[in-house]
């Protein structure tokens, strides 16, 4: 099917139209609008940085008074330290944010106000989050956990790296960071608020003398234990336990500061044993998994 070409004057007509509207455009004060918008916002982002800089060094000013002042729980000073800064850089960079879309012609306060907006959100995960703000919140209310502390959340066993409103940072013992948000956090057995039993199980031959282990083992207490802070409170008995059929172990229990648990009880192990090597006294040769203290 043939189409007939347009003719030469329409096109000539559509040109003119397109240069006229384009003449009429203000250029310059659309480049001096231009210019001035990007001056506001390199004025916004460098005020930003002053004010993040003057409200870092207050908040160190103000923790570092507060240690010398008084006297506190240093696991948790960290944590409050780290929650203030990480609440002033959320405020600060939300207020940041909030200017530049305003110089830009974006209405922020009023899509915020809509109704349908707040309803998008909600859909889109909002109650999650308000769920982990909540049960943030109770947790450092309540004082559950503080950066430093040993615990295990979620089946999870480590160090707290961070805790803030939204989400508890826990490194565990490889070195993995996990990142918990708060809602999933139900129990947390936290091992840093008291003393840390330390249970030590040595194997014995049933025909094993064992008076004689008895005091080698006092022996070794009597003269290592009063070398170590760690420990908290020094073994009160020497037992022995039956460790499974025709077994017999020698059992020494002891209490040490949080952390210092496992440290304490591989020293005394091996003090142990050597102790009773060099007395004589013959071990299974075995390979032993010592129990968690």
């Amino acid at each position: 099917m043939d189409q007939t070409p347009e003719p030469l004057e329409n096109v000539d007509e559509q040109i003119n139209v397109f240069m006229k509207k384009w003449n009429a455009i203000e250029w310059q004060e659309i480049a001096w609008s231009v210019i001035i918008v990007l001056l506001q916002i390199i004025l916004a982002v460098i005020i930003f940085f002053i004010l993040r800089r003057i409200g870092r060094y207050a908040i160190e000013k103000v923790f570092n008074r507060y240690i010398r002042e008084k006297h506190t729980v240093p696991n948790r000073l960290n944590t409050l330290h780290k929650l203030s800064k990480n609440i002033f850089n959320a405020v600060l960079y939300f207020f940041l944010i909030y200017v530049i879309l305003e110089l830009i012609g974006i209405p922020v306060g009023t899509l915020l106000a809509s109704a349908g907006v707040i309803g998008l959100a909600l859909s889109l995960g909002a109650q999650g989050f308000v769920a982990d703000i909540v049960n943030g919140f109770m947790i450092l209310l309540e004082k559950q956990i503080d950066v430093g502390d040993v615990v295990e959340i979620s089946g999870i066993t480590g160090t707290v790296e961070d805790v803030n409103l939204k989400t508890t940072q826990v490194k565990d013992f490889d070195g993995t960071l996990h990142f918990i948000p708060n809602r999933e956090i139900t129990i947390i057995s936290n091992r840093s608020r008291a003393d840390m039993r330390v249970l030590i199980q040595i194997r014995l031959y049933p025909s094993t003398d064992l008076e004689t282990v008895r005091k080698v083992l006092e022996q070794v207490n009597s003269d290592a234990i009063p070398e170590y802070d760690e420990i908290t409170l020094a073994p009160t008995e020497i037992s022995f336990v039956p460790v499974g059929p025709g077994q017999l172990a020698v059992q020494v229990i002891m209490y040490t500061k949080s952390g210092t648990q496992y440290g304490m009880r591989n020293v005394f192990y091996e003090k142990y044993v050597d102790a009773l090597t060099k007395d004589g006294i013959a071990l299974p040769n075995v390979t032993l998994e010592l129990p968690n203290g």
